[in-house]
């Protein structure tokens, strides 16, 4: 889709889309068509209309059922594209991933110097058109904030090429003694939009040379999703020690895209049988690391974190610590160099050796004078849009082809995704990919094209995990709400307590005012049980189950009422921690709960907040999980069961790329987290503030292996 364009009725966005399926054989087909979406119609046409009268041959109301999926990268037909997947919560006919019927999915791609990205909406634009809106303003929001109060984990210890670096602090470096393989950071601002840049980070091409001094090949071992891959990168010999083997990596490579228009690119070291160590090279152990991009001054600057903690298998005798901490250092340099290169290139980095995909549109780019002769046509044809779409509203609501299937006519033509050439994959040998057909392809954008499934999302209310060894411990009859022990002061692994409430901040009186946030000072409901379970299945409703402590208060026939929520982590098997909260008061003395648990699924979707905090563990799953408060109903799928004497929310962590990929990376790191959790209804108007947390809670040091096994 293209960029937003300003009119009197509101906000519109156009361009050319993808609409993608498979047959049962497997294979692909696509049909482009022309998408408009203005207020809250989207409509379809063949070609670009050339008047604003001009019928589209498919149109649908994007209302609070319609959610929209980011899929991230997906390899088609031997060509990477940005995809995303649009489907109807309460008609599973209209579900245009997981139905039965043919899949259907909206992809684009992108001609040469332009890209996009994102982390909540699917892809993107093509045909960019052109206005006189800053969508600076439109894309980027304030920059991504902390809802937790806590102190900071870096200790700044110098200023190297116009870069402030940071050691990560630890408990017992008071003296400011260094560890061993300690984490460390440079922070630096680059005249670049957080887009560009990130571009320009996961780029593996020839191009990578202009401001990467230490990375000499690299290539993309294998793609796993949209947002994970494998990469192999070499170094170059000339900038380590006199006498030190040339060094390697294999990095498992996440990336998401935050709101506010921040990327965030983790990496790992793993061992992967497709690319075993090499005659030659010694293999490096990234612990961690990564890079944090968050655009600042309304988008045309971005803070640039990059944060390493590197193992460089060297030999003690032969290299001090201080050495490979100098190492280290010098790697993180390159953000100096990054920087030096947005200089040069006034801010954008436009170049044909970051080509991905060739454009697949029709239309060619247009020319300075074109530009002009669209923008005075624009100002011209905003008035009559107005009336336009009023029309089509009402056309639309009074017809049945109100759903996303109608998108996905039989009549319609359908043809192959054409095979185009690339000079990406034209690169050197010593660039080329394990997998060429895999190689990620990066271009730029002068804008992010995330507004479009940001645009969808703001419309609607929005959609393969690690495995681990079955044990026996545990297994038996259970009684729900006590598997995990409870352990006020956190001494004991795999076990749980109440998180202090004033942690977290939370809406305040005056918010709708000054937009500020105050500590919470108590929580609703008290945390009486929790559980860790492992099954071959999801398990829902646990509440129902007559061995749980919500049935067990139920036959007392006491006032208690129960929140229960039941987040299930995909897998094979599936692990599940389920948090009882109770409270003794009346649901009628809390209007806004009480319009929770009787409300219907799309306002619980609207207004179900969780705040997560990782107060102990790896920088990585720190960056991963974050510390801002999201509404949960509007990324995952929440399955909503009402009781009798409770109200229990199974969250299906499965249902979101992106969250599955989170999922995956805490897992791994389990036994070494210290995980905090505050849970709460948002409150949108003055009567609903100042907001009050339902619960919390912080669980400490869990083992996928104590996990209570369900038969």
């Amino acid at each position: 889709m293209g960029v937003p364009s300003q009119s009197s009725s509101g906000e519109k966005m156009e361009g050319f889309l993808y609409l993608l399926r498979h047959n049962r054989f497997g294979q692909h087909s696509s049909r482009k068509r022309y998408f408009i979406i203005k207020d809250n119609v989207l409509r379809s046409f063949k070609t670009k209309p050339v008047s604003q009268m001009e019928e589209p041959i498919r149109s649908a109301i994007i209302d609070s059922s319609i959610r929209v999926t980011d899929n991230g990268w997906e390899n088609i037909n031997k060509k990477v594209l940005f995809t995303f997947t649009a489907y109807h919560t309460s008609n599973q006919r209209d579900k245009l991933k997981d139905c039965p019927s043919p899949t259907r999915k909206y992809v684009t791609s992108h001609r040469r110097r332009r890209r996009s990205s994102l982390r909540n909406g699917g892809t993107k634009s093509i045909d960019w058109k052109h206005s006189e809106l800053d969508l600076n303003g439109y894309i980027y929001s304030e920059a991504m904030t902390s809802d937790v109060i806590a102190p900071s984990t870096w200790k700044i210890f110098g200023c190297q090429n116009g870069l402030r670096m940071f050691k990560e602090a630890k408990e017992w470096d008071a003296l400011g003694r260094w560890g061993d393989s300690q984490a460390i950071m440079a922070v630096g601002v680059v005249d670049g939009t957080s887009e560009d840049i990130f571009n320009t980070l996961m780029c593996l091409d020839p191009s990578r040379s202009e401001w990467d001094f230490c990375v000499n090949r690299g290539s993309v071992v294998e793609h796993f999703d949209g947002h994970t891959d494998l990469i192999h990168l070499e170094l170059y010999n000339d900038w380590l020690p006199w006498g030190m083997k040339k060094r390697d990596f294999l990095l498992q490579r996440y990336w998401r895209r935050e709101d506010d228009g921040t990327y965030v690119i983790l990496y790992q070291s793993v061992y992967h049988k497709k690319c075993p160590p090499q005659r030659g090279y010694v293999r490096a152990c990234l612990k961690s690391g990564g890079y944090v991009v968050t655009p600042v001054n309304n988008g045309t600057q971005s803070v640039v974190k990059h944060m390493l903690a590197v193992d460089w298998k060297y030999w003690k005798l032969y290299l001090r610590p201080a050495n490979a901490r100098a190492i280290t250092v010098r790697m993180l340099e390159r953000v100096a160099a990054l920087r030096e290169l947005f200089k040069t290139k006034g801010g954008s980095f436009h170049t044909e050796s970051i080509a991905g995909t060739k454009d697949i549109v029709g239309l060619p780019p247009l020319d300075e004078d074109q530009k002009d002769e669209v923008e005075e046509k624009n100002s011209s044809k905003n008035i009559e849009e107005g009336s336009v779409v009023e029309d089509e509203v009402q056309k639309v609501a009074a017809s049945s082809q109100t759903g996303l299937m109608g998108f996905n006519d039989s009549k319609d033509e359908f043809f192959d995704v054409p095979d185009y050439t690339s000079d990406y994959y034209d690169t050197p040998n010593d660039w080329n990919s394990e997998l060429e057909s895999e190689k990620m392809p990066l271009t730029h954008t002068k804008a992010s094209p995330s507004s479009l499934v940001k645009k969808l999302q703001d419309l609607a209310i929005p959609k393969k995990g690690l495995e681990f060894d079955v044990g026996k411990e545990g297994s038996g009859r259970c009684y729900y709400g006590t598997t995990l022990q409870k352990d006020p002061k956190c001494a004991l692994p795999c076990s749980w307590a109440a998180s202090d409430p004033s942690l977290f901040l939370i809406r305040g009186e005056t918010y709708l005012t000054d937009n500020q946030k105050v500590k919470a000072k108590r929580t609703l409901m008290e945390l009486v049980g929790a559980d860790w379970l492992r099954s071959n299945q999801r398990e829902d409703n646990l509440s129902s189950r007559l061995d749980s402590i919500v049935q067990e208060y139920a036959a007392k026939g006491g006032p208690e009422f129960f929140f229960v929520i039941n987040i299930q982590m995909p897998g094979n098997p599936m692990y599940s921690m389920a948090l009882y909260y109770m409270m003794k008061t009346p649901l009628e003395d809390y209007p806004l709960l009480q319009s929770f648990v009787d409300g219907d699924d799309t306002y619980r979707n609207s207004r179900f907040k969780l705040i997560p905090y990782i107060s102990k563990g790896s920088w990585i799953v720190k960056q991963s999980v974050g510390r801002k408060a999201c509404l949960v109903g509007q990324a995952l799928e929440i399955r909503y069961i009402r009781g009798k004497n409770y109200l229990e929310l199974d969250i299906d962590v499965g249902s979101s790329t992106v969250a599955r990929g989170v999922a995956s990376l805490v897992l791994g790191y389990l036994n070494n987290l210290v995980i905090e959790m505050a849970f709460l209804i948002q409150g949108n108007t003055q009567d609903e503030l100042p907001e009050i947390l339902l619960g919390t809670c912080r669980v400490n040091h869990m083992d996928a292996s104590k996990a209570f096994v369900l038969i």
